[in-house]
Parts: C-alpha cells; structure tokens; sequence
C-alpha cells in the first residue's frame, strides 16, 4: 500500500455517462485526458470496475438513513455496509483492499495492524484463530475450524474496523511523491481525528503529462454507502 499525507485537494472536472454501472464506464476522464494503462488483474482495474448505484442515488448510513450533506458525493458504490457504526475513512481503504485480495484468492496478504501495532492476519482469522481483547492487551485464540467464506471474512473487517484506523493505517503505508500518484494510493493524515481517501483513478494528457484523478471511496465520521468523488498496490502520496 502507499499512502498520501494530503489536507485539501482540487480536481478536474469529469464527463457523467448514463450508460453502464462502473466506476470506468460511467466517469469519463476529462476532454483531452486519458486513463492510464492497467494490468486486468490490478487493483486499479479492480476500483475502476466498483459498481455504482444508479445517478441520484443517496448516500445512506448503516442504519439506512440518509447522509447530510448529500452533495458532497459525486456518486454511490453499491456496496453492502453493514448495520453497525463501524465504517469510518480509513476502513473504507483497508475495504476496498482487503476485498480486493480475497476476490484474487491472496488471502496471505490480508493483514492490518490494529491501532497498538498488533497484527491481524486473515489468514489466521480464517484458519479458525480468533482475537481478544483485553484493555491494551490483544491475543489470537483457537475458536474453530477452517472457514475462508465470505460470510467470516466480512466478520474478521469489522475486528479490524474496530480496532484500526488512520493513526495505524499511516504507519503501514510507504510514501512516495505526489508526482508518481497512481490509482490505488491514499491521501491520508493519521490521528484521532484523521482522514483517510484513496484515489480510484488517473487520468493523463497525452502531450502535457498533467494528471487528473478522480478521489473516492470516502466515508465521513458516521459511516454511509462508499462514494467516488471527483477530484498497483496502495500506497501514501506526499504532496512535494
């Protein structure tokens, strides 16, 4: 993953399409600009296909009411949420991620650090191993067999989504230049509060090399369905 140490950020203007229910085929990069080249198998090609919900679609929180401020989401990833408080900025990266890995079967490579540095693995998680917590103190325990459905997997990102956030999920990523931003990369300012985005997108001028991208998969405080907003392992992304 990287990760991007970002306050404010301002984006080009995209085209809507009304045909199609993804990410690429209902966002146009802006005139003149073009998307850059992606392995199939990415995890750039893996947000560009995200699902969305039809045009006008309201952004809804776990509890299926609607968010304040609904103009702030440019559109609506159909993905299921959940109907606890759980889903705040920093887990709709560690989301988006992990969902990604499981899809490709790399479950090895699921694994977050909780806020005190301890690892969770999935792997672990779905080997039968689950986790306690105890003030401070974090264990692994037997608790069952093997299970790597869909069903545990989602249980074991509510364990990370509650125990990890922006101030453990800035230590994880690696930083590299704003000039290098790639699809998949994270503006993200660690803390209690922090703020986390992730870019689903890059688009680039053919002559002048001047990137675009569209910033997305964002949740506020409360969370609500994830949404692309305007504006390939992840990565953090310095502004320099």
């Amino acid at each position: 993953m990287k990760r991007i140490l970002i306050f404010s950020i301002v984006c080009l203007t995209s085209i809507i399409v009304s045909l199609g229910q993804s990410v690429e085929s209902t966002i146009l990069p802006p005139t003149g600009y073009t998307r850059e080249v992606c392995d199939e198998h990415s995890f750039a090609a893996y947000l560009r296909q995200l699902p969305l919900l039809p045009k006008g679609s309201k952004v809804l929180l776990y509890n299926g009411q609607e968010k304040r401020n609904q103009a702030a989401a440019f559109a609506v990833v159909d993905m299921e949420i959940g109907n606890r408080d759980l889903q705040q900025c920093a887990d709709a990266v560690m989301r988006l991620w992990a969902e990604y890995l499981w899809a490709q079967k790399r479950y090895g490579e699921i694994k977050f650090n909780f806020t005190n540095g301890f690892p969770a693995e999935y792997k672990k998680w779905a080997e039968g191993n689950r986790i306690k917590v105890t003030g401070n103190k974090v264990e692994w325990y037997a608790a069952g067999g093997k299970d790597y459905s869909y069903k545990t997997f989602r249980k074991y990102l509510n364990m990370v989504f509650m125990y990890a956030g922006t101030a453990s999920l800035s230590k994880e990523l690696r930083t590299v230049p704003y000039t290098s931003l790639q699809a998949g990369d994270v503006f993200i300012k660690g803390g209690s509060p922090g703020h986390a985005v992730i870019v689903v997108d890059v688009a680039i001028h053919p002559k002048t090399k001047k990137e675009s991208f569209f910033i997305g998969a964002k949740l506020y405080a409360r969370p609500a369905n994830t949404y692309p907003r305007q504006s390939c392992q992840p990565k953090s992304v310095t502004l320099v």
